[in-house]
């Protein structure tokens, strides 16, 4: 019999941040948010090994503390892909889900989802995900990155624009993307969710790929590898994931965490 992929999640952290400077180490509940995104990935029954990758020696320290494994990495990354290749290319392992480290309410079963389509087919070599928008504002929100995906549940593209581009609505004068007649299922497009799944081998490749026109116009990686003819196999989700950007996003987490949540 084959044997299981080993999977391990690695979570970036780094300290600068231009809105929230130490971000990873903000306390929520007596803990510093990092060790709540650990917990949570320590939770999904595919991963073997969670550790932390970041770049400031008080982050590494404390989630030192905490039990999990951390590795210093460089300072000189452009993106937290980067960095997660760093960390990987020490370690053993088969598959790589880079978790963000500023998510500390993701839901392991998300984690779980990523991985499953790369455990069932050995050809493919990056996973994400995607959920349902049904409110207007959120469409419109360039913050919100949305996906289209192909009858097999391959990537077309991501955009921080409204796609697809409803052409009878807009031609005939409405509000971009505002529906006359909702849909039936009330969906009116797709939220890409920044979680991947990558084998090894590929994570290596990543960082060496030539960054694209595409990335650089929507400040978009994945669509450096989009672009460079690589798949990105895109599964659907009901369990959407909240980030922290700014010192006030905080007090959503918190209001979340009165509410019933996954894992």
């Amino acid at each position: 019999m084959p044997t299981e992929p080993r999977v391990v999640a690695i979570i970036p952290a780094r300290w600068a941040s231009s809105r929230f400077p130490g971000k990873p180490l903000a306390d929520i509940r007596g803990k510093p948010m990092i060790q709540w995104v650990v917990e949570k990935a320590q939770k999904a029954e595919s991963v073997s090994e969670v550790l932390v990758a970041t770049d400031d020696q008080k982050i590494f320290d404390t989630v030192s503390r905490f039990g999990c494994r951390v590795v210093m990495t460089s300072r000189n990354h452009i993106s937290g892909t980067d960095r997660v290749a760093e960390a990987a290319a020490g370690i053993f392992c088969d598959i790589v889900v880079n978790v963000q480290g500023d998510e500390p309410l993701i839901p392991p079963v998300n984690i779980d989802l990523v991985v499953e389509p790369m455990k069932r087919d050995g050809s493919i070599h990056v996973s994400t995900l995607m959920t349902p928008i049904r409110r207007m504002e959120e469409v419109l929100n360039p913050h919100i990155t949305k996906a289209v995906a192909d009858r097999n549940g391959f990537a077309l593209y991501f955009s921080r624009s409204p796609i697809p581009f409803h052409r009878d609505r807009q031609m005939n004068g409405g509000a971009q993307g505002s529906p006359e007649t909702p849909p039936s299922d009330g969906v009116l497009a797709f939220k890409h969710i920044g979680l991947y799944a990558y084998t090894r081998s590929f994570l290596m490749r990543f960082p060496k790929l030539p960054r694209s026109r595409l990335e650089e116009t929507e400040k978009l990686e994945q669509l450096r590898i989009l672009e460079n003819g690589i798949p990105i196999k895109i599964s659907e989700t009901a369990e959407d994931s909240v980030g922290v950007d700014c010192p006030e996003d905080l007090e959503k987490i918190q209001q979340r965490m009165n509410e019933p949540v996954s894992g």
